[in-house]
């Protein structure tokens, strides 16, 4: 009879767990820019689920939220040590979306590639601020009590976070317009065609490869229109004879999946305002790109 109890009690928690798992990877993704790292923490809240006296837990999804949002901040402060030896540009490990949308939030809010890559500026806490407010529709209280701070000062890390990002990207296009940018981007990149490129382009674009050190990707950032679309010229008959192109969803956004003799090179992603793209993101580093190829399936 006490094996039988013990059993139930188990399922119980796997059960309120399972519910609560699309949350908590969505919320420890967005902390910390990593599948990878997200999944391991998620599996470190479970481990400590199932070491806690669930009786005493009234509110099981919050106490969930509340560990895997701590443990999450724990690791993005080791994480940003260790990214100022990454080799070259780091870019956010990109996520298929096409299942989860909302990645396990209420808003599609801090999922695409360049505000993951935009929140890597900001403190960790300020970060998880952000995501539980802007993502997660928290009360600025429930931010609070995760947090161990107080109201105000929750407030205050939201809105600084906010202002960061404000200032930094401004009001992106639709998704229709996107996939057009998309389509006249690749068309003028595989030619090698100038003036389409700098038409496209803002002044101050940046292209960032991520290829980890791995693969012969830029080791800098090429910022500025001219700089890009020659770089972006001379790269051409190098990078795309011979490559399949597919398109596909990541962070929420239209992308494209490179690859040559079914080998994935790079997926592309970009981010534009009105004005037009004003980034361009390649993730070839084998470590990033392989999970999310293997994601998509056929």
């Amino acid at each position: 009879m006490r094996a039988g109890a013990h059993s139930d009690t188990w399922d119980g928690g796997l059960q309120e767990f399972v519910s609560a798992r699309p949350r908590l990877f969505g919320i420890a993704y967005r902390i910390l820019g990593s599948a990878v790292e997200a999944e391991d923490i998620v599996q470190d809240a479970w481990l400590r689920w199932q070491n806690t006296d669930r009786e005493q837990i009234h509110e099981p999804a919050a106490f969930l939220t509340t560990v895997t949002t701590r443990l999450a901040i724990n690791l993005a402060q080791s994480a940003r040590v260790r990214r100022e030896s990454y080799v070259g540009p780091w870019l956010p490990e990109p996520v298929d979306t096409t299942q989860d949308p909302h990645l396990g939030a209420e808003r599609t809010e801090a999922v695409e590639l360049a505000v993951l890559l935009l929140m890597e500026k900001l403190n960790p806490i300020e970060r998880a601020a952000y995501v539980l407010r802007e993502a997660f529709d928290y009360p600025y209280k429930r931010v609070a009590d995760i947090l161990e701070t107080s109201d105000a000062n929750a407030r205050q890390l939201v809105s600084r976070a906010r202002k960061h990002l404000g200032a930094e990207r401004k009001e992106r296009v639709s998704p229709a317009a996107h996939r057009r940018l998309l389509e006249g981007f690749l068309s003028a990149a595989r030619t090698g065609d100038l003036s389409t490129l700098e038409s496209l382009l803002t002044s101050d674009v940046v292209s960032y490869s991520d290829g980890g050190g791995i693969r012969g990707a830029s080791r800098i950032p090429v910022v500025g229109r001219d700089h890009v679309a020659r770089y972006l010229k001379a790269f051409a008959p190098r990078f795309w004879p011979d490559t399949e192109i597919r398109f596909v969803q990541a962070n929420g956004r239209d992308a494209v999946l490179v690859s040559r003799d079914e080998d994935p090179l790079a997926l592309m992603c970009l981010d534009a305002s009105e004005a037009g793209i004003d980034r361009i993101m390649w993730v070839m580093n084998p470590a990033k790109l392989t999970p999310y190829v293997l994601s998509l399936g056929a």
